[in-house]
């Protein structure tokens, strides 16, 4: 994993803002996303075999066991800003030292979250006023959970640096290592193979601790070793640097508080509201959502490349290169997200059927995957938009944007809706999650057609922002 990482080896001349340096720049971020979600999709039907309750239970607890993680790993897309602008700049040693700050601040972060969280489990779940059988699977998978926080946070942290230095390929190969060992380690742990005993849903948990912990190994000892450590100095840049620290945390606050929202205000409405209609339209809602983490996948790796392109194009000066990667990843996710979606509306029921037999549950999750399918392209635009903003380190405002679309339309509005309009039943807030990410992504789009973002300078060198190229105002998509 030596210079064949770098898409930048040979010194050879590219075209920064061609469909073909995007895709290479995509295409590992776009495997590794997928890998792990297929990964999740692999677990939950194994989990799904332990019954309705099993599968009820797995996606709520993960996604409150995540709320206080988004808020770390929301902080930590600021290395890859960081770093790729730094990159952009010749200031390679920054690269490496902004990786380490962020594993030092993390690990703190996640050992709060273990103590404060793990007495906290059964109180939540209670709240959400699930079924008793839902809610103690809950608490199990919630507190294993909580450990792969722990273990995750080397692996958040050295996949930014490594996406933000364009060597995206090293972050898709320790993916895939640590996914297969999550696989397999979940067949023998849910089932109790080859001697072990059957854990049901913990070792589902467990599992997933096992391929973070290898994934982990991976990326530090790329991190650590070979032409990485030569040419970034990871060896010499261990020290703790406040200074550093302070920069990640201006960028990475709003971001990390803006995914936790998110997070947060979707686990709510969609397991606490769904939750209220009960446990096949809870099971239904899991199954959609698994289906859905899977196909925005690729749409998050283009994103996170071209945070990472955009990045290092502004650290260089290059503002008008920026704007013409975000027209070209755009071209590519709206593409992708209208065939999802397309094949959600023909397939519906299909899909359903590998999840489950029970035919109540099909039947509310066909409906809930034709909301699915409009969904998809929302999300595409407010995710491509976030991207060219993430990179140029205008994260306040994404923060705002958030919070209007995730607490005022998906949060209130869901709760409304809900109220008034029982007779939707479980598609009602999934209707709200709609117009949440239709106005995020109106907001996001209307902020990259101003010029605010091109003059953020988060290094400060200079009294006004970076000089815009002539020709910034090229052709938007």
């Amino acid at each position: 994993m030596g210079d064949k990482s770098n898409l930048m080896a040979g010194g050879a001349a590219v075209d920064e803002t061609s469909l073909r340096y995007m895709l290479r720049l995509a295409s590992p971020m776009i495997v590794t996303t997928v890998s792990f979600t297929v990964m999740q999709l692999v677990d939950r039907l194994m989990v799904s075999r332990l019954g309705t309750a099993a599968l009820a239970a797995v996606l709520p607890a993960g996604f409150v066991s995540f709320i206080p993680g988004a808020f770390i790993l929301g902080v930590f897309v600021s290395v890859a800003t960081f770093a790729s602008q730094s990159l952009g700049r010749a200031e390679k040693a920054n690269c490496s030292s902004y990786c380490w700050q962020a594993i030092y601040m993390g690990l703190i972060y996640a050992g709060v979250v273990l103590a404060v969280g793990w007495p906290l489990g059964p109180a939540i779940f209670e709240a959400l006023g699930h079924e008793p059988d839902v809610a103690a699977l809950e608490v199990i998978y919630f507190r294993i959970m909580l450990y792969a926080n722990m273990a995750v946070i080397c692996v958040w942290a050295s996949s930014e640096f490594f996406m933000g230095i364009h060597r995206p390929v090293i972050n898709m190969y320790a993916a895939l290592c640590a996914q297969a060992t999550n696989v397999a380690a979940n067949y023998v742990l849910i089932f109790g193979k080859f001697g072990f005993p059957a854990m049901g849903i913990a070792g589902a948990g467990w599992g997933t601790v096992a391929g973070i912990i290898v994934g982990s190994f991976v990326r530090m000892a790329v991190f650590l070793n070979g032409d990485v450590a030569r040419e970034f100095k990871s060896r010499d840049t261990l020290r703790i640097d406040l200074a550093k620290m302070a920069d990640l945390m201006k960028v990475g606050v709003p971001a990390g508080l803006e995914l936790m929202l998110n997070v947060a205000i979707w686990g709510s409405i969609l397991f606490w509201l769904v939750g209220g209609f009960g446990k096949a339209a809870q099971a239904a809602t899991s199954a959609v959502l698994a289906c859905t983490n899977v196909s925005i996948m690729p749409i998050v790796g283009i994103r996170i490349a071209l945070t990472a392109a955009v990045g290092k194009s502004i650290g260089a000066g290059r503002i008008a290169t920026a704007v013409k990667q975000t027209s070209t990843s755009m071209r590519i996710a709206i593409v992708y997200a209208a065939a999802v979606g397309l094949c959600f509306l023909i397939f519906r029921e299909q899909l359903m059927r590998v999840w489950s037999s029970d035919d109540k549950v099909i039947q509310t999750g066909a409906k809930i995957l034709i909301l699915a399918a409009i969904y998809q392209v929302f999300h595409a635009v407010r995710t491509i938009y976030s991207g060219v903003l993430r990179g140029a380190g205008d994260t306040v405002w994404l923060a705002m944007a958030s919070a209007i679309g995730a607490v005022v339309i998906l949060g209130a509005g869901g709760f409304l809706v809900v109220k008034l309009a029982a007779g939707l039943g479980s598609a009602g807030p999934w209707m709200a999650g709609i117009a949440s990410v239709a106005v995020m992504a109106a907001a996001n789009y209307m902020r990259f057609r101003t010029n605010r973002w091109k003059q953020i300078d988060l290094f400060k060198r200079r009294a006004i922002g970076i000089a815009v190229e002539d020709g910034a105002e090229a052709e938007e998509f």
